[in-house]
This record gives structure tokens, C-alpha cells and sequence, in this order.
């Protein structure tokens, strides 16, 4: 008699979800992703995103593309829809955001002479559509800063995370964040660093973050500094390769402090460094300092 195979343990439905800001390259993401064998679904009225979830697994995984010109959208409805297929059980979800700077955008939306979708004022368009997707980028896995980058330079940055055929590999994201604001969605690893010396209370250190020398020095100097960081790395190292061997394409570590300024914006930036270092592919966030970021470029 032969065994059947565990139904738990076939592959899910793998799906990426591109969204981000009004000319920061989702389109061309998503071009990306149907050359890499992906099936691109763009502009789905987002009411009809659960009809796509119930029906039959496609053969091929899906590039589903989100923004504000789709018809039904709002923050509410596209969390409400993330946080569904992350609790699927046949779905694998990733969450791609294609961030950029405004003043990069405003300058695209001038050259093109294209008319943003929320308002005749490219500028005004632009800080309102950042501040309307402050939380979607909150929950990404993946956020890709184009502001730099050429066409060619963010075609290959999308083909080094999501290439299917490359060999095998798995993306990490090293994550700060702030207890107080909640633990963030989908973390695979989470790590406490409020035992440490907190920068915070150093009037001249308060102002400032994790990335900057004196943050970093003030942290590190800490008596528990060296062994809490060994342990982190050597356990994370420990790790990576049993879930690589799993299949897994994505590990999330997440780093919380008080305010997720100083102690684990340090930390977060050390670890990605070491684990860079060793070859992994790392990407980083400081959620408290994007949202600073973000309220600050809402304000101008």
C-alpha cells in the first residue's frame, strides 16, 4: 500500500503582493515577476481578491499588484485582505512595497507630465498617498527603495529576491521596532533588547538613533553587549541553514526595544552587517524611524 502524501505538507499557493507609492516602480516589479514565471494579476478590485483566494491553486505563483488606483481600495481593506491570506493555510504570502523618496517622485511625476491618481498636484498626491500606505508598508516583508535606483538596477534587485530558477536561497529582513506600538506581523524570530542600557536617558544621545556612532558606542559598551550579540548571531546562523533546507524563502527577525529608537535600531543594523558578512541576503527596516520619516515628509 502506498502513502499518501500529507495535504500539510504540500506547497502552498505561493503569492507576492506588490504595492507601494504612485511611481516608485510597481509596474515594472511586476513585469518582473511574470518574466521570473509568475502569473501577474494587476489591478484587482480589491472586493474580488477572496473570489481569487477560493478558487482552484494556479500552477504557477501569482503577482498580485495593489495601489491606490484600484477600484475599491483603501488602507482598511488591503490589511483586512493581508491579514486573511497570511492566516491561510494554502497560501504562502510575501509582501513586496516599492518605496521612494517624494521629492524622487514629484521630480518622475514632472518628467512624465503623468497626472497622479490622488490629486491634479503631483506634490500634494504624493504626501497623501504615503501617509494613506504608512501602514501596508508597515506590514511589508520586502521594501525596495528605488530612489536611487536606475530601471536595469531595480529589475535585477527584484530578480535576486524573487528569482525561482537561481539557486537555492533564503531572504532575510532584520527588523527594530518599538514594544510599545506592537510587535510586528509575520516575525519568525523575535528578540528582547530592553535589558540593555538605554540611550534614552543621555540627554545628548536622546535625539539621535541607533545608527548613529555615539548610539551605537553608548550600546555596545554595555557589560551584556558582547554575549547577547554572539548568542544572537551564533543561534541565527544555527538556524538559517536548517530553514533554507526546509524550503523556507524568507526568515523575518524582529529586534524590539522601548521606542524602538536606539537599542534595537543598534542591534538591527549589527546583526544584518555580521549576516551580510557571512552571505546571507539581508535587508533591514527601523519601523519607529520610517514612521518618523513618513510623518515628517507628510508635514512638508
Amino acid at each position: 500500500m502506498t502513502d499518501q502524501p500529507d495535504p500539510q505538507e504540500q506547497p502552498g499557493q505561493r503569492m507576492v503582493l506588490v504595492t507601494g507609492a504612485s511611481g516608485a516602480g510597481r509596474s515594472t516589479a511586476i513585469h518582473v515577476l511574470e518574466d521570473l514565471g509568475y502569473e501577474p494579476i494587476d489591478n484587482l478590485p480589491l472586493s474580488l481578491v477572496p473570489r481569487l483566494l477560493d478558487g482552484p491553486p494556479l500552477s504557477r505563483p501569482i503577482a498580485l499588484g495593489i495601489d491606490v488606483r484600484n477600484r475599491d481600495f483603501s488602507a482598511g481593506a488591503l490589511i483586512e485582505a493581508i491579514d486573511r491570506m497570511t492566516r491561510e493555510p494554502g497560501i504562502e504570502l510575501e509582501v513586496l512595497y516599492l518605496d521612494c523618496e517624494p521629492g524622487a517622485l514629484v521630480r518622475r511625476y514632472n518628467e512624465t507630465r503623468r497626472r497622479h491618481p490622488l490629486s491634479p498636484d503631483p506634490g500634494e498626491g504624493i504626501a497623501r498617498e504615503i501617509d494613506l500606505l504608512a501602514p501596508i508598508r508597515a506590514r511589508a516583508d520586502i521594501v525596495i527603495d528605488t530612489t536611487e535606483l536606475t530601471v536595469h538596477e531595480l529589475k535585477a534587485e527584484v530578480q535576486r529576491w524573487f528569482d525561482q530558477l537561481g539557486p537555492a536561497r533564503i531572504g532575510v529582513s532584520v527588523q527594530s521596532f518599538s514594544y510599545k506600538r506592537g510587535v510586528p506581523r509575520g516575525l519568525d524570530i523575535m528578540f528582547d533588547c530592553r535589558f540593555l542600557r538605554n540611550p534614552h536617558w543621555e540627554p545628548a544621545l536622546r535625539p539621535l538613533d541607533g545608527r548613529d556612532a555615539a548610539v551605537a558606542d553608548y550600546v555596545t559598551d554595555d557589560p551584556r553587549f558582547g554575549d547577547f550579540f554572539t548568542k544572537v548571531l551564533d543561534l541565527v546562523e544555527l538556524v538559517l541553514p536548517a530553514h533554507l533546507e526546509e524550503g523556507k524563502a524568507h526568515l523575518t527577525i524582529g529586534l524590539g526595544c522601548t521606542g524602538g529608537q536606539h537599542r534595537s535600531v543598534t542591534l538591527t543594523e549589527k546583526l544584518a552587517a555580521a549576516l551580510a558578512q557571512s552571505g546571507w541576503q539581508v535587508s533591514k527596516r527601523h519601523r519607529e524611524l520610517e514612521r518618523r520619516a513618513s510623518a515628517g515628509a507628510g508635514n512638508r
